[in-house]
């Protein structure tokens, strides 16, 4: 299949927008795009003001002789200075143009930015655009696989400039291994549950990272998954006797040379389809949960951003719980105690509450591998509530625990994620969470879940973090501890579709970007 797209900085946009010059549609975003004076567009530009009272606020195709290929593309951002507007703005007209010049023909296209408002606001509008304008071309796995790569994403070149400002070729080169990261993980949580079973979903995963400094291991031996992964595999019982169900465990090393300063740690879920369990998803519920695996998908491609940029000083280690939640006669069901990998006894309170059974095994291993470890940073990626979209809509939401908070990963996230146009909203675990999931009795430690929906549940997306703290032993590492352990819990369950439309809004591979940007910087 052809490679991605390949993203240029284009060092002359005023040559590059003129005929002949190796691109065949200028794809303008701006938010006054009549005051843009680049020569070859600046007459187009003025004669379709002075006709089309909308020229700044829709996306418009102008045929233009002396403009490459004939194209020019309006999109307009809207407006950018009223205290609600941010830096999504050039993603999202970019992605517009982008995709109107694709259908008019183009494979070859100059993206342009007008000179962006001065602050930090948008300080990355370039690198924003640049991504959205590369997002907004990719097509699902499937497509790709039937008709193949060149009819379903024909355009193969995007060069980018920012008027008045700059996009150099680190900037490109960014965009370019950011874009690979979010199409992996696109591709990983998007594709439907046969072709991303458990053990395909490994295999892509190894393919992805072949000829990469990222060390890849898949457990899927049921006995040694059995011993180690107690939860995990209590959530796999139903599936194990269809061979291409059974579970696995992908580990992910990224050890860049040279010093180490810190090592970063993450937990993904990887629920390849969620049928609910013996607690069945009903009602036209279990459409879209082959998404569920949205939080191993976006940790894998952070992992591939970082390790195509090279990144040095931090290493970096993951463990993607990938698994399917069947229904059977083998399957786990309510009222059953399980004990977790670190020796917690879990209540089941409802079989549909999963990913964090999954998750707190996973978690339990980052933590024995942390404590070894200078500066670790614990995370958890996950498609984990539907509370977190009836919280907060379209956001990550970032939690952190004592350790976690008195760094500020959380706040860094939101930063960061503003900036590039990848926003998080902040929430806090608060000891109610804890008192949630107490025991009742003495039979157990911790309760897994009420047997309500998470929407329905007041602090639906936060206590699910009291439990994972509990269930993996992190609860032993907080700032009164003598080894206290960052955690930060990153809950994409708002996120990961766009639109909210868990079976056929795109998958966003959410929030690679962000968490790029505030754990690395900006820097190539």
């Amino acid at each position: 299949m052809r490679a991605m797209t390949t993203i240029l900085a284009v060092k002359s946009p005023d040559q590059a927008a003129a005929a002949g010059n190796g691109f065949d549609a200028v794809v303008l975003v701006g938010h006054a795009p009549a005051t843009v004076a680049v020569p070859a567009l600046k007459p187009h530009l003025r004669a379709a003001a002075a006709v089309d009272a909308q020229l700044a606020r829709t996306v418009n195709l102008l045929p233009a002789p002396g403009v490459a290929g004939g194209r020019l593309v309006v999109a307009p951002t809207g407006p950018l200075g009223r205290d609600h507007d941010d830096v999504r703005g050039y993603a999202e007209a970019a992605a517009a143009g982008l995709r109107r010049a694709r259908d008019a023909g183009a494979t070859k296209v100059l993206l342009l930015v007008q000179t962006p408002p001065r602050g930090e606001r948008y300080a990355t509008a370039g690198r924003t655009a640049a991504l959205g304008a590369a997002g907004a071309l990719w097509e699902p796995l499937e497509a790709r696989e039937a008709l193949g790569a060149k009819a379903t994403e024909p355009v193969g070149r995007i060069g980018v400039a920012v008027l008045g400002g700059t996009f150099d070729d680190a900037d490109a080169a960014w965009v370019e291994a950011t874009e690979a990261g979010l199409r992996l993980a696109r591709d990983l949580a998007g594709t439907d549950p046969e072709r991303m079973a458990p053990p395909k979903f490994a295999a892509y995963v190894q393919a992805a990272f072949r000829g990469l400094p990222v060390k890849v291991t898949v457990v899927k031996d049921t006995r040694v998954l059995a011993k180690e992964y107690p939860l995990l595999m209590a959530v796999a019982r139903a599936s194990l006797g269809v061979p291409r169900h059974r579970p696995c465990v992908v580990r992910l090393e990224y050890a860049p040379k040279g010093r180490i300063d810190r090592t970063l740690l993450f937990a993904g879920k990887g629920l390849t389809y969620d049928t609910g369990g013996a607690d069945l998803k009903t009602d036209g519920h279990m459409a879209g949960m082959s998404r569920d695996k949205g939080g191993a998908a976006a940790v894998a491609g952070l992992f591939l951003a970082a390790a195509k940029l090279r990144l040095r000083g931090t290493r970096l280690f993951a463990e993607l719980g990938v698994v399917r939640n069947s229904i059977g006669s083998d399957a786990f069901v309510s009222d059953e105690i399980l004990r977790s990998h670190a020796g917690c006894r879990v209540r089941i309170g409802n079989t549909d509450a999963e990913g964090r059974l999954v998750l707190a095994d996973l978690l339990s291993h980052l933590r024995l591998a942390a404590a070894r470890e200078d500066a670790p940073r614990l995370f958890t990626v996950a498609t984990l509530t539907g509370h977190a979209g009836r919280a907060v809509g379209p956001y990550n939401i970032a939690l952190d625990n004592g350790p976690a908070r008195s760094l500020g990963i959380a706040a860094s996230l939101a930063a960061h994620g503003d900036r590039i146009g990848d926003p998080f909203e902040v929430s806090r675990l608060r000891r109610e969470d804890f008192a949630f999931v107490q025991p009742r009795s003495k039979a157990d430690d911790v309760l897994s879940c009420n047997n309500a929906p998470s929407s329905a549940t007041a602090r639906g997306h936060q206590f699910p973090m009291a439990f994972l703290c509990l269930a993996s032993g992190l609860d032993r590492h907080g700032n009164d501890s003598a080894v206290p352990l960052p955690f930060t819990h990153v809950d994409i369950g708002g996120s990961g579709c766009e639109g909210g439309d868990w079976q056929h809004g795109r998958p966003t591979g959410r929030p690679i970007a962000a968490m790029l940007s505030a754990l690395f910087g900006d820097g190539a």
